[in-house]
């Protein structure tokens, strides 16, 4: 009987309980359903009647849109002065490109009409417009923007490569024989094989002898560094002068001497002057041109590095 007692006061009790839990939901599901419908009359007032807004919810949706124009206009700024630094690198890249590419043409020996870096390059074709699809925008425009930047810095690399490739030979050609060591047009012997002048005997003549009066001005054949100004028991007065890559070149029987040993000589540069000293019957030059210490010709090899 005390259990039946029990059971019973313990379902009326459940019985309570869940009828308060119904309760509270329909509460909520109520009060959910009364905030929908003031958020609906709200959106409803503002879109179909605006004169009904307030002066403070007005005031309020006034200062979000300016406050939004203001976002999007400090992003355009930014995104425009972002682009103005850019253009301005490239602006300066592309001057750099114009005098390099001015210097290359130079160099290189091209008619100056047939590369004017100072115009811009002359255009032109049909137009097909883009698709919408491919239509220019902020984020493309700053992407093409970029990598026109990496080819302007990419290409400016590869000239200043090739420049200092066509300056090193240029001064590998300043630093060939390549000119006459005196004004003369011709020469009384030649190099090779002939009868000696003193012993009458068939010799090797090593050099080129150009017959000149005395005191003409000798000049070196290309730029290097003076490793002998002297006596010497054979050439008489004698001026060496190294241009690197083992090339020598010896200018003999000078009556004087202009150049000291060490100092450095342009090509052109007048190291001596025409004489009679040594192993010699009278006033000429004797010009010799070594590599790796041989004699070589000086007229074959005057020709080649004219070539």
């Amino acid at each position: 009987m005390n259990i039946i007692l029990v059971s019973n006061h313990f379902a009326k009790a459940r019985s309570v309980t869940l009828t308060r839990t119904h309760l509270l939901l329909a509460g909520s599901v109520l009060a959910a359903l009364f905030v929908a419908a003031v958020l609906l009359a709200q959106y409803a007032i503002v879109r179909f009647q605006p004169g009904a807004i307030s002066d403070e919810l007005r005031t309020w949706l006034a200062s979000a849109q300016a406050e939004e124009q203001r976002k999007q206009e400090l992003y355009l700024r930014q995104s425009l002065d972002a682009m103005a630094a850019r253009l301005g690198q490239m602006q300066a890249q592309l001057q750099r490109l114009d005098g390099l590419g001015a210097r290359l043409a130079k160099m290189s020996g091209m008619k100056p009409n047939e590369f004017s870096f100072d115009l811009a390059p002359a255009r032109g074709g049909p137009y097909l417009p883009a698709p919408p699809q491919q239509e220019l925008s902020m984020e493309s425009l700053d992407r093409q923007l970029e990598d026109l930047s990496l080819l302007l810095g990419d290409r400016s690399d590869k000239l200043v490569a090739l420049e200092t490739l066509l300056q090193q030979d240029r001064l590998d050609k300043r630093m060939l024989p390549s000119v006459a060591p005196v004004k003369s047009s011709w020469y009384s012997s030649n190099f090779g094989w002939r009868l000696d002048p003193f012993t009458g005997k068939n010799a090797l003549h090593e050099g080129v002898d150009y017959m000149v009066p005395e005191g003409t001005p000798i000049y070196a054949s290309a730029g290097g560094v003076v490793v002998f100004a002297g006596p010497h028991p054979q050439y008489g007065n004698m001026v060496e002068i190294d241009h690197g890559n083992q090339i020598t070149t010896r200018y003999a029987h000078a009556s004087k001497v202009l150049v000291q040993v060490g100092e450095v000589v342009r090509r052109g540069h007048e190291i001596a002057r025409v004489g009679s000293t040594g192993r010699s019957t009278g006033n000429h030059l004797h010009f010799e041109v070594r590599y790796q210490g041989k004699a070589q010709s000086p007229v074959r090899f005057l020709q080649k590095a004219a070539g």
